[in-house]
């Protein structure tokens, strides 16, 4: 993997070890939100009551909608997708910054939170716009709506909510991951500029970047010590990082402790912000015996199940790709349909995207999906 990458050459095997990633990252990321959002922010007593003694081990009904529904996690890492491709094709024109992409493909996010539906007048949209499904709320964060309330972008120097804590930013995170050509320090400082566009504290957008880099080993065919280990490293050299890195140590200390238990798992997550998130996320990862076991292990806790779930989901789907995926949880995945079609042109992009756009020219259907507008 990590030699295509670095080459630019992509063989076939190559090309469907990564589109397998992606599919993997995506879907799980998208079936851990669903699996942890019915009982997100219950106490663990309190799921254990709804679900039994062990606590929920299947999707329930959620949001509203039935059992598979997503929160606005998945929506984000959707747009998020949306802007990376989105950068590419712009780059044809000369103009090169995707921290202001993906502003823009957050911002049309926004939108769906604000519309009754899709505007077909707006072509410079997108087809990830007009799907209708995403225009409905799902528990998003204060932070995300108010900072992507008006048009002024959230900086490092000038971060938006820089008291906030929360891990939103990092569960829309995983998709720099994927950007498996360019090193692991240039994706980490773009998931941090992407993050304080909603999320200024630096443990919020550290820890999104710490995933970040994280899916970015795993998707170059590192293990998840390796990948952790170079995590380590690499946030070492950040102000603040301080607590993101005692979290993932904590999180690995955690793993020597004996037989994974929801009292571990409590413990990691604390109060429940972005770095106890990804602590847990982390953890379940290292210690469950396939997706399923790993996936139930996150999600119940006393914090935010679905945010520890989608992290996991992420980091376990980019591990072993998306036949690993449980088959049971994606028939009744909402939103299926879209995040194999976004992932897929995703992959066709970053193996294939000179046959797509070039400046002199591109493939009709793909500017109408992705605009340089």
């Amino acid at each position: 993997m990590s030699t295509a990458a670095a080459t630019g050459v992509w063989g076939r095997t190559e090309q469907q070890d990564f589109r397998s990633r992606v599919r993997g990252t995506l879907l799980g990321a998208a079936v851990g939100d669903a699996l942890g959002a019915p009982v997100d922010g219950l106490g663990l007593g309190a799921i254990r009551e709804a679900h039994g003694a062990e606590g929920l081990t299947e999707l329930a009904a959620s949001h509203g909608g039935g059992r598979g529904t997503v929160t606005a996690a998945t929506q984000l890492t959707l747009f998020t997708v949306d802007g990376l491709i989105r950068a590419q094709v712009r780059r044809d024109t000369g103009a090169w910054h995707p921290p202001t992409d993906l502003h823009r493909a957050y911002r049309r996010w926004a939108a769906t939170q604000r519309d009754w539906g899709p505007d077909e007048r707006r072509k410079e949209d997108g087809w990830l716009a007009r799907e209708e499904w995403l225009y409905a709320r799902r528990g998003p964060a204060r932070a995300c709506l108010t900072g992507l309330a008006d048009d002024r972008m959230g900086t490092l120097d000038v971060p938006k909510n820089p008291g906030d804590q929360g891990p939103e930013a990092a569960t829309r995170s995983a998709p720099f991951g994927l950007l498996v050509g360019w090193e692991p320090q240039l994706v980490l400082q773009l998931a941090v500029e992407c993050a304080v566009q909603t999320h200024g504290h630096p443990v919020a957008y550290l820890t999104a970047g710490a995933h970040t880099v994280l899916v970015h080993g795993l998707a170059r065919g590192e293990s998840l010590d390796g990948a952790i280990q170079r995590t380590l490293a690499l946030l070492a050299a950040r102000p603040g990082h301080q607590p993101v890195t005692d979290a993932l140590r904590h999180a690995l200390g955690a793993v020597r402790q004996g037989m994974p238990t929801a009292g571990r798992v409590e413990e990691l997550v604390g109060e429940g912000e972005a770095v106890g998130a990804l602590a847990a996320a982390v953890y379940c990862a290292l210690v469950g015996e396939d997706i399923r076991h790993g996936l139930r292990l996150a999600v119940n806790h006393s914090g935010a199940s679905a945010a520890s779930g989608a992290l996991c989901g992420s980091l376990l789907g980019a591990l072993h790709g998306e036949t690993a995926l449980p088959p049971g949880w994606l028939t009744e995945l909402e939103g299926r349909a879209t995040v194999l079609e976004i992932a897929d042109d995703f992959a066709m992009e970053m193996t294939q995207g000179p046959a797509l756009h070039s400046p002199a020219g591109a493939a009709p259907g793909w500017l109408a999906r992705y605009p340089r507008a």
